[in-house]
């Protein structure tokens, strides 16, 4: 279990990955600077300008490992996939549950309860830990948004009036976000969510926060083998991986909005982290990459009780463990799909 949550991170701008026998080895300038067993790796995922070996390319394609590119900000360029593995009868039966409405609604009902659930979870807890009187009154009044929600979504049955409760959950829970940041407010207030590009230092932080989470989910729909383009509560886009997109909703406040926070009330991001591109675009400098993606491999080995194994699972494998249920569901083994909750 604990390999799936071996994810490398090369963000060495002009580093040279390849293959030696067995061995994984990076080079700067002519210098190695870190080798490790291929065996002790899941994924690789490379930032920027970081050349790869054809040979190290072929094998973790041939081993069904993920090798994945981004640009230096963390945007999402291309995904190295070997040959089209995984049950066929599974993916049959993934592409006729979409065609089901009944089905497919159900799915996506759930997937929103999970993520609307989840979402008020970190806002209670933030309602706890603050000392502001104001903050509290705002996190609570969110919280009780966030319960009619829960409440109103039960008794929905058209997928656009999920999308549309979810949507205004989301907007509740942004609209308070900021009140959960005990450090530096001015320089990680958050007037809206804004993604491409990001506008200010704390949507910089979540957008990139949220790359990585989707390449985790990307990553767990292709291992139990799923298609991670045909999803339930995304519409279908050519290029969009929407079933990768649905199943990091109910993980987002777990993975990496909690995330974000403790890296800005610990102070171990700043002002100094980010840097304004031109057009006023904000993203994370090279430092601040590399602080963020140390914490979120801590954070992926953090264990969580997990509801339905009801036995404490590292939350770097929760999305494995949710493509299996959904898996398990869409094959007839399962009633519903289940979505995590967080306690």
């Amino acid at each position: 279990m604990k390999q799936l949550l071996n994810t490398l991170y090369v963000v060495t701008q002009g580093a040279y990955v390849h293959l030696d026998h067995e061995t994984l080895k990076i080079e700067v300038e002519g210098t190695t600077q870190l080798q490790v067993p291929l065996h002790h790796l899941g994924g690789v995922v490379c930032f920027g300008n970081v050349m790869m070996s054809p040979a190290l390319i072929h094998r973790c394609a041939e081993d069904g490992r993920s090798v994945v590119l981004l640009d230096r900000h963390g945007r999402f360029r291309a995904r190295v996939e070997g040959p089209v593995s995984g049950n066929v009868l599974l993916r049959r039966a993934q592409h006729l549950a979409h065609a089901d409405a009944t089905k497919s609604t159900l799915v996506a009902r759930n997937m929103v309860a999970g993520k609307i659930r989840n979402a008020r979870q970190v806002v209670l807890r933030g309602a706890r830990e603050t000392k502001s009187p104001e903050d509290v009154a705002l996190l609570d009044a969110c919280a009780e948004t966030m319960r009619r929600s829960l409440a109103s979504l039960e008794t929905r049955t058209d997928l656009e009036q999920i999308r549309g409760q979810e949507g205004e959950a989301a907007r509740a829970y942004f609209g308070v976000l900021g009140c959960m940041i005990r450090e530096d407010r001015e320089t990680f207030r958050l007037d809206k969510r804004s993604r491409r590009p990001p506008l200010d230092p704390l949507n910089a932080l979540l957008s990139f926060l949220y790359t990585l989470l989707l390449g985790d989910c990307v990553a767990a729909a292709e291992g139990v083998g799923l298609d991670p383009q045909i999803g339930f509560l995304h519409a279908l886009r050519p290029g969009r991986p929407a079933l990768a997109l649905d199943l990091m909703e109910e993980l987002r406040a777990v993975m990496a909005d909690r995330l974000a926070l403790t890296l800005i009330n610990r102070r171990q991001l700043t002002r100094k982290d980010f840097q304004v591109r031109p057009g006023g675009a904000v993203h994370l400098t090279d430092a601040g990459r590399k602080e963020v993606l140390v914490a979120y491999q801590k954070r992926k080995q953090d264990e969580v009780q997990h509801p339905v194994l009801e036995q404490q699972v590292p939350l770097g494998l929760i999305p494995h463990v949710q493509t299996r249920l959904l898996a398990r569901h869409l094959r007839g083994d399962l009633k519903e799909y289940i979505p995590f909750l967080y306690r």
